[in-house]
């Protein structure tokens, strides 16, 4: 009896948030169209890999690359992340102190508003792919239903995944007030290694296997791979997921329980 009191009081707070971080969201409807035009450059790229397909030994025709950097396109809508610099605010301004007199972890004020931000997004990036689909009909084509449950899966994990290693990168901000730099050299990477930029199969194999052993293909090649359809080893990439996951989550609850006690001492 206790049990289910406790989850439905917890339902009925995720659902108010949900609907007040919805409605802030909404607020902002017309940015939310210039944010998702941001993260076009999958699009912008598969130009380029469309034109170089033909002439290149890549083992990608065209239809293929367009393929790819759509499902590119569609994985980055759904899993942007942006908690390090609204936390680092948070503790630089002192607005992270009214809500840790609040019976619940302040993180999930950051996991609801993103996923409030994911469902009033979702409609706009829908729209831009049907587009592109309309202008390129070639690069149609329809998931299996198998693919598609994986993808769901993957896309899950990989948002919980990005979230945590951001959160953790935001944590910094109880000594610096620069945390999201930690988040920019990370970039460097994630822009090259996580397939971004070109598929990962487009790799020199021994690099390919350097790379494959660090959490960046996990992002964005292995869940547009599985949308596509491309050969990927799925219990290979769901494990290490799980794994840089467990990770970061032990090294985020350690630079939590000290970066409070600093907050406590030196912080607003």
């Amino acid at each position: 009896m206790k049990l289910m009191l406790f989850i439905q009081i917890n339902c009925r707070k995720t659902f108010t948030l949900l609907s007040v971080y919805y409605a802030y969201m909404v607020e902002y409807r017309a940015e939310l169209i210039f944010w998702m035009l941001s993260g076009s450059l999958p699009i912008i790229l598969m130009g380029v890999w469309i034109q170089a397909a033909p002439g290149g030994e890549f083992g990608f025709t065209s239809v293929e690359f367009a393929r790819y950097f759509l499902a590119v396109f569609f994985v980055t809508q759904l899993t942007v992340v942006w908690v390090v610099w609204e936390f680092e605010k948070e503790v630089v301004q002192g607005k992270l102190s009214p809500r840790l007199l609040q019976p619940m972890d302040p993180v999930w004020h950051h996991v609801i508003s993103h996923i409030a931000e994911r469902i009033a997004r979702l409609p706009f990036a829908f729209i831009f792919i049907g587009l592109f689909v309309l202008l390129y009909p070639q690069a149609f084509w329809i998931p299996s239903l198998v693919n598609t449950m994986l993808f769901l899966c993957s896309i899950t994990l990989v948002f919980t995944l990005r979230f945590t290693i951001q959160y953790t990168f935001g944590l910094f901000a109880f000594w610096t007030e620069r945390a999201s730099a930690f988040e920019s050299f990370w970039m460097l990477f994630y822009l090259f290694l996580s397939g971004l930029i070109a598929p990962l199969d487009v790799f020199p194999e021994a690099v390919k296997k350097i790379v494959l052993l660090t959490p960046f293909p996990y992002l964005i090649n292995f869940p547009a791979s599985i949308l596509v359809g491309l050969p990927v080893d799925i219990t290979r990439g769901f494990l290490l997921m799980l794994g840089w996951l467990l990770f970061f989550l032990g090294i985020n609850r350690w630079l939590w329980r000290k970066g409070l006690r600093h907050y406590s001492g030196m912080g607003a």
